[in-house]
């Protein structure tokens, strides 16, 4: 139960035969898990994506914009908002919400305090405004490198960030979370990713070796991620639908390389990630490309560039948690705020995904404007028999359940249990999901 996984590690479940298998490498390569990192999380991942398990091995349950997100769903997004006077003001931070919570079940919005071009300004508030607070943040303190120029590991929260406005909310009421459950150690929630442009056809040979395609087909290249199991950086790397951006050169190829390891020292390049310069991330992922030794700095310094970028608290969402450390999205007796985002609570979904920031977000303005509209569930496959009994034949790569040896004389009871279902409508199911096969019930 969800109750007995609050505040709960990975590793208080998981022993090294899990920790050391390819489904474990596959798992957080995919998702960025560490091993530390919060079993409740992780629980709700596999619950929400088992439907996909069967598509994960060929990434064929991925699904990819045409263009980068920004591009694809952020821009689109300005611009109809715009076009409607929606109003954004660049320039500004958060500093502060001030709240009236002296009577528990009428809790008040009364002031956001901003910095508007390094001066403090205040906005009063009604019990008529609405506000929506994003509370936190994963990208928080992020800074980008240069070809040769490391990114800076800056951990400081300062005022008008995420994290800051956080805690002076949740300073204000005890529904309002416990924002230093997340932020607490960057050392924990920080990666490093970096974008490396091709700049001619050197390097192009070494990524059709290893994926197959032709990147400026126009059609997906690596179809997902690919990650280099004996990379000591934990290294991943992978290219989508070319061109990214608009305005790329068409005989440009971009490659988004990440690791999750930022503070070992790598294969190649003989220091940590977050020490290097976008040259030296280059080189050390031409080495894992296969680039003989002796063309790797020719090729990093001439036939790329590569901007990395350092993110602190990235993963901070998946730290340890339990009830209570996310504000509800509507915490009780709110009347003219709502929290949205990654670091609100809302149940069974799962973080890290823009589901997540979208179903907040619908909550938050269908619960405070009344709207009689539902929220779409998150996708019931968890509760559907014949999803589970699908996955659970792929999760062990074809074998049924059936075939596994079981102890003593447990397996001397499969035969008379399936007698059972034979002719049955059970039967039929537990045949097209391949856990029944030919012969097991002769």
């Amino acid at each position: 139960p969800n109750e007995q996984l609050q505040d709960k590690k990975i590793t208080d479940f998981f022993d090294d035969e899990v920790l050391n298998s390819n489904f474990w490498l596959y798992w957080r390569t995919m998702f960025a898990f560490e091993n530390w990192h919060s079993a409740l999380e992780m629980k709700l991942y596999i619950q929400r994506y088992i439907h996909h398990i069967g598509g994960l091995p060929d990434f064929t349950a991925l699904r990819f914009t045409k263009y980068n997100q920004y591009e694809s769903m952020i821009l689109p997004m300005v611009k109809y908002l715009e076009s409607h006077n929606v109003q954004f003001h660049y320039g500004v931070q958060v500093a502060n919400v001030e709240f009236d919570c002296s009577d528990p079940k009428h809790k008040l919005a009364k002031r956001i305090d901003v910095i508007r071009d390094g001066k403090k300004e205040a906005i009063d508030l009604t019990e008529n405004d609405l506000v929506f607070i994003t509370n936190g943040g994963c990208v928080e303190n992020s800074s980008m490198g240069s070809q040769n120029t490391p990114a800076q590991f800056n951990t400081e929260l300062k005022e008008g960030g995420g994290w800051d406005m956080w805690r002076k909310i949740a300073a204000q009421d005890p529904s309002f979370g416990h924002p230093d459950k997340f932020c607490h150690d960057p050392e924990q929630t920080n990666w490093m990713s970096a974008t490396v442009e091709t700049l001619d056809q050197k390097i192009i040979p070494y990524i059709k070796n290893i994926c197959k395609r032709d990147p400026f087909t126009g059609h997906v290249v690596t179809g997902g991620i690919v990650t280099v199991k004996d990379s000591s950086w934990l290294m991943s790397w992978t290219i989508n639908r070319q061109p990214q951006f608009r305005a790329q050169p068409k005989d440009h190829c971009l490659v988004w390389v990440y690791s999750l390891f930022t503070d070992k020292p790598g294969d190649y390049i003989k220091k940590p990630m977050k020490e290097c310069t976008g040259k030296e991330i280059t080189e050390e992922w031409l080495y894992h490309l296969g680039v003989p030794v002796e063309e790797i700095p020719e090729l990093a310094e001439h036939s790329a560039v590569c901007v990395p970028t350092m993110m602190p608290y990235i993963t901070a969402f998946f730290m340890p948690r339990t009830k209570g450390d996310r504000p509800d999205v509507i915490p009780d007796g709110c009347v003219n705020f709502a929290f949205l985002g990654q670091f609100a609570e809302t149940p069974r979904d799962t973080v890290f995904t823009t589901e997540y920031s979208v179903r907040t977000a619908m909550e938050a303005v269908y619960g405070l404007l009344g709207v009689d509209r539902g929220v779409p569930e998150v996708w019931g496959s968890v509760y559907d028999v014949r999803e589970l009994l699908d996955s659970s034949v792929k999760l062990m790569d074809g074998m049924s359940p059936l075939e596994i040896e079981l102890p003593g004389p447990l397996n001397a009871l499969k035969k008379p249990l399936l007698r059972v279902v034979k002719g049955t409508v059970v039967e039929k199911l537990l045949r097209d999901h391949n856990v029944i096969k030919d012969g097991m019930l002769d």
